[in-house]
């Protein structure tokens, strides 16, 4: 009986935490896409000087399953930066995305816009970003293309309003390089990812890991940072993905998130 009884209660502990299990299948992660290769939905632009939802120019745009920014009705940037932003908030995930430059820098663009783009992570909520802010309060996947000739590796996180911890010391830099430096010239496409985990964040670039780094932090000193600080609490453990438009012309295809 007492062996009876002692299986009795296995049997009822494991159909209780066992109820979703079905006998032959895997429970596993999936990616979902966020970009489905037809229109914007699900995605809103907030490009400086322009309310939330204004796409100024045509910048952002779908074109042959591509997620493209373009610049071809600017007749100058003027410092107009912007951003496409998801409308869900995330926080433990892998994102993965393939991107390529193509074409030329808009005119009145900055000099450091030659084939820069970046994927923005962590960010405010695209609602309080102010009307004339270029940058939201973010960490940033920096996409960089090559010229051909120097080094230009992509992939060093740039940290617009906040702090990370770097092989245990607090970024001194507004971006630092990666670790591990890969530059791609011409009109390649390329993959980035960015997985983030309990406040360890993870930057690689064709499968391979670039760099590391963790604790991001708001900066109590930054202007609109600080006023994201509830109670004192300085740490970022969410937030809205967003594609920045910063003069020169990218494409993106695929772009899929796993969620931990």
């Amino acid at each position: 009986m007492k062996m009876l009884r002692l299986l009795l209660i296995t049997v009822i502990f494991f159909s209780c935490h066992n109820k979703n299990y079905q006998p032959g299948t895997t429970q596993k992660m999936k990616w979902i896409s966020l970009f489905n290769g037809k229109d914007l939905n699900n995605w809103a632009p907030k490009i400086s000087g322009f309310a939330l939802g204004e796409n100024h120019n045509n910048t952002f745009r779908v074109e042959d399953g591509i997620l493209s920014t373009r610049y071809d009705r600017y007749d100058s940037f003027n410092n107009k930066f912007g951003a496409l932003y998801f409308n869900k908030k995330f926080t433990n995930y892998r994102l993965r995305f393939k991107y390529r430059f193509v074409g030329n820098t808009a005119p009145g663009g900055p000099t450091w816009g030659f084939r820069d783009g970046g994927v923005q992570y962590h960010c405010q909520a695209p609602a309080t970003v102010g009307l004339n802010q270029s940058f939201p309060v973010c960490l940033e996947y920096n996409l960089l293309g090559g010229d051909g000739t120097k080094e230009r590796p992509t992939g060093e996180i740039c940290a617009s309003g906040m702090t990370v911890e770097i092989n245990g010391a607090i970024n001194k830099t507004y971006c630092t390089p990666p670790t591990i430096k890969r530059t791609f010239a011409g009109d390649v496409w390329v993959t980035g990812e960015i997985e983030v985990r309990d406040g360890t964040i993870t930057h690689f670039v064709n499968g391979e890991q670039i760099i590391q780094f963790k604790n991001p932090m708001l900066v109590d000193t930054h202007p609109v940072a600080k006023t994201l600080i509830k109670n004192g609490d300085k740490k970022v453990t969410d937030g809205y993905i967003s594609i920045q438009s910063n003069s020169h012309p990218m494409d993106y295809r695929k772009i899929e998130i796993m969620e931990y």
